[in-house]
């Protein structure tokens, strides 16, 4: 992305093959050495002479060996029987980050016992394109070569099923670095509008029919809470929605709405002028990741209806922002006394629940940084997860444990409900001190009208305070691919 463009753009074209055993022309060469199986051969270093350097084959390790037409790193990949898709990931974003100035890499797949190559395949593209992702403002750009090529050099038999999931692997990295680039783009530079403009072009590119509202048409739609956040701001609001549908008989309607604060100040409830305050530029998340993911279903040939609500303004103060006691009305008729004006993302999200459920969603998830009591819960690496259904509950937990975008589930206990309770309207926008996850998944079931529903709490693994595995320093995606995966696997709960 440049300095002057307003809207994140796509990655310049990377190209990824299989290939039968052979010589390849890359700069790098990765050989996975696993702890319980002899070093490969073509390394030209046995096991001692890798533990003099320092080299043992653990997840996450590399060792550059210099020589040869292209430099071969040594990368641990842990024992054999135990290795899962996030060990392969992990070992890749290690090998990416050993050969950061190296564009054209390659790496010699075998045979991984338990593991489908096809899917080992797909979370080392993975790994490695997440692990160099880098977004550069700087006129002289930091020193990173953009990853060019992977070629995985793997038996004759196996090069279909691996090119078919490195294939699946990009367009999946493709979508969260570009839900990171939505997400960590200066608030300034990517308004609520230009959400807008991102959506309907990608959806022009993509097979989405994009949709998009401006501040008279949710007027008119009577979405209380977006137009009460936005009413501090001199940006418009944006609804954006988005649809794809399958060219079969559809498994299922899923819908997915995401917050998109696109920057939060808190509004009248100021947030402290701490670095945290800046990097709300972010709380726009849950809608980038909600795009980037649907932005992908046509070409992973997904079988359900998708329809997504990115719920696109940003939270400031001024003369005529949103109050503390003010009542909004929301879309359906519900009245919601406002406490505290940076408790906002319920209030954006809230019309758009109702919504789904009106368009007869089968089931419906939400996803958004909500709640610093999450963080503060679960840490920046662990993403809350509550809901109304063990189904559509389930499908979320397996999507996540395939992306190894780790959820953990917290419960619904209805006697929290009255926290919530109002002198004045049907509910107030907070609960007490306490608790403050699960009373906002609380206030956003109210909205759901008994459809089956998941909440996804992404207020700490939204932004990483440090680089490690596949996850560089700054706004991460998390949800992408989980999203993608929950789609492309989406069944009716009613049905099952």
């Amino acid at each position: 992305m440049s300095a002057t463009s307003v809207i994140p753009s796509r990655e310049a074209p990377f190209v990824v093959r299989a290939v039968p055993e052979g010589p390849v022309d890359v700069d790098a060469v990765a050989v996975l050495v696993p702890l319980d199986a002899p070093v490969p051969g073509m390394l030209g270093l046995d096991e001692s002479e890798l533990a003099k350097a320092g080299f043992a084959a653990k997840v996450g390790s590399a060792l550059l060996v210099p020589g040869g037409s292209a430099p071969m790193v040594a990368v641990g990949i842990g024992a054999m029987g135990s290795l899962d898709a996030a060990g392969v990931r992990d070992a890749a974003a290690a090998f990416a980050s050993a050969v950061r100035n190296s564009g054209r890499l390659a790496v010699h797949l075998p045979q991984l016992p338990g593991l489908d190559l096809g899917v080992a395949a797909a979370a080392f593209v993975e790994g490695v394109l997440l692990a160099r992702y880098h977004f550069d403002l700087r006129t002289t750009p930091a020193v990173s070569a953009r990853v060019q090529e992977l070629v995985f050099v793997t038996t004759a038999a196996e090069v279909p099923a691996v090119q078919a999931g490195a294939k699946r692997g990009s367009i999946t990295a493709g979508a969260t670095l570009l839900a990171r680039d939505l997400a960590t783009c200066p608030a300034g530079m990517l308004t609520a509008t230009r959400m807008a403009e991102t959506a309907v072009a990608l959806g022009a590119e993509t097979g989405l029919e994009v949709e998009v509202f401006d501040k008279a048409q949710l007027q008119d739609l009577g979405c209380g809470g977006i137009l009460g956040v936005n009413q501090g701001s001199v940006e418009p609001p944006r609804m954006v929605v988005l649809r794809y549908r399958p060219s079969g008989t559809p498994t299922g309607h899923l819908g997915l709405v995401g917050k998109g604060i696109m920057y939060d100040s808190g509004g009248i409830s100021l947030k402290p002028g701490d670095l945290s305050h800046s990097q709300m530029k972010n709380d726009m998340t849950g809608a980038a990741t909600v795009l980037a993911a649907m932005s992908t279903l046509a070409e992973l040939g997904c079988q359900a209806e998708v329809t997504g609500y990115l719920m696109c303004t940003d939270n400031m103060p001024s003369g005529s922002a949103m109050q503390l006691g003010d009542v909004l009305v929301t879309r359906g008729g519900k009245t919601v006394e406002v406490l505290n004006t940076d408790a906002e993302g319920r209030l954006v999200m809230m019309d758009a629940l109702v919504l789904a459920v009106e368009a007869g969603v089968d089931a419906v998830v939400d996803i958004a940084t909500l709640t610093g009591a999450c963080l503060r819960t679960f840490g920046t690496e662990i993403a809350g997860v509550m809901g109304n259904n063990e189904d559509i509950l389930s499908q979320v937990e397996s999507a996540a444990a395939s992306t190894d975008e780790q959820v953990w589930r917290l419960p619904l206990p209805p006697g929290l409900r009255s926290d919530l309770d109002s002198d004045i309207a049907d509910m107030k926008n907070i609960g007490g001190v306490n608790a403050g996850s699960i009373t906002a998944g609380l206030f956003l079931q109210e909205f759901v009208d008994g459809t089956p529903w998941a909440h996804i709490d992404i207020a700490g693994t939204a932004q990483a305070p440090a680089t490690t595995r596949w996850i560089p320093r700054g706004p991460t995606a998390f949800g992408a691919r989980l999203l993608i995966e929950l789609a492309t696997n989406f069944k009716n709960p009613a049905v099952q």
